[in-house]
């Protein structure tokens, strides 16, 4: 079987260039932790940086313009930062480019343009599927934008990337699985899912302050992303971020150099909600055994063992705490990546009939 080779993504902030208008959550140069205009030098500073960072030598490696809305910004700049990244695909150091951007910013002009420089995806800032909630964000589009920039894109032989949030005002569990559903029919080949995070000099943060918003916990957030995470997994539709990146200024809220001011920050996020998922479908496993089940053994892919064991150790604690179960964990290179085999060592009928034999010694 052929080796998948690795991706190595050269990250790009343009913060905030192009954006016609301030979504309530959203403060780029925060979230990004960029707060100048990307020149030309500097792009070729950050690309020849990563490429030497790279370890693998035969890996696929892409240049990747986020914040921001790409389409939107100076066709004369665009095309520059364009022309100097595709340069580094002309030279076979980088195999190519994708862009994030706004989908009212996506029309067959700005698609041919994109592929004159061989850019492959594009990742459109969705959010939610409900245009009412669009509207209270002050995002400035409507769902029939996406549906429109979607099968644009498709059709002009990009891979589409989608972006949503999770915890936006006046969002509802219902609300943001109805957006995965929405968002699944448009065929994306990846998404990135964003829970919200209250962010300093925002009009949200104006809203915490007075009481009007009120933000997921960090449970509450776990528990909505995994309801998407498998309506994508069940369609094959790749999740390949859950959260913000971790940065100085994306910290805890009480840390000082944080711009985050409340909200569902965890620095494994993403981990705590690919943990969950695991969790239960242990749990799911157990209770086919019909069983009052005392004690059992979980064998893994030694890939697997960190997410069968949890953050912290969290699920192993948890079927002990809630189940009264205890685990011993083992791992077979035989088993596939993404499942489990579960055996019980020990029924809790088993555990009483050792308890007599204890006392009658």
């Amino acid at each position: 079987m052929k080796k998948q080779k690795k991706l190595y993504i050269i990250p790009v902030f343009v913060p905030h260039l192009g954006c016609p208008n301030d979504c309530i959550f959203c403060n780029q140069k925060s979230i990004s932790g960029q707060t100048k205009m990307v020149t030309k030098d500097d792009l070729k500073e950050t690309i020849e940086y990563y490429l030497s960072s790279f370890k693998e030598k035969d890996s696929y490696k892409e240049i990747a313009f986020f914040g921001g809305s790409f389409t939107a910004i100076d066709v004369k700049f665009q095309e520059e930062l364009l022309q100097t990244a595709n340069e580094y695909i002309q030279q076979g150091k980088i195999d190519g480019i994708r862009i994030s951007t706004r989908p009212d910013y996506i029309d067959k002009e700005i698609l041919k343009r994109l592929k004159k420089y061989h850019v492959k995806t594009i990742e459109l800032g969705v959010q939610s599927s409900n245009d009412y909630i669009l509207k209270r964000i002050a995002r400035g589009h409507t769902f029939e934008d996406v549906k429109k920039a979607s099968k644009l894109i498709r059709r002009y032989g990009f891979n589409l990337g989608h972006q949503m949030m999770i915890g936006l005002p006046e969002s509802t569990k219902i609300d943001e699985i109805n957006t995965s559903k929405e968002l699944i029919k448009l065929k994306p080949k990846m998404v990135r899912i964003y829970p919200v995070l209250v962010i300093k000099n925002t009009k949200l943060e104006k809203e915490y302050n007075e009481g009007i918003y009120e933000p997921l916990t960090v449970n509450q957030a776990v528990e909505r992303c995994k309801e998407v995470v498998y309506k994508f997994n069940k369609k094959r539709v790749e999740v390949i971020r859950i959260g913000l990146q971790n940065t100085d200024i994306i910290s805890e809220p009480d840390s000082k150099e944080s711009e985050v001011v409340a909200g569902p920050f965890h620095p494994a996020f993403g981990q705590l909600v690919e943990d969950s998922i695991w969790y239960d479908s242990i749990v799911d496993k157990i209770k086919k055994f019909n069983v009052k089940v005392k004690e059992v053994e979980i064998k893994a892919n030694p890939a697997d063992v960190n997410n069968v064991i949890g953050h912290k150790k969290e699920n192993i604690t948890k079927l002990k705490d809630i189940y009264e179960v205890d685990v011993v964990i083992n791992t077979d290179e035989q088993i596939k990546e993404g499942k489990t085999e579960i055996t019980i060592l020990k029924t809790y009928t088993d555990f009483l009939e050792e308890d007599k034999k204890t006392v009658k010694m």
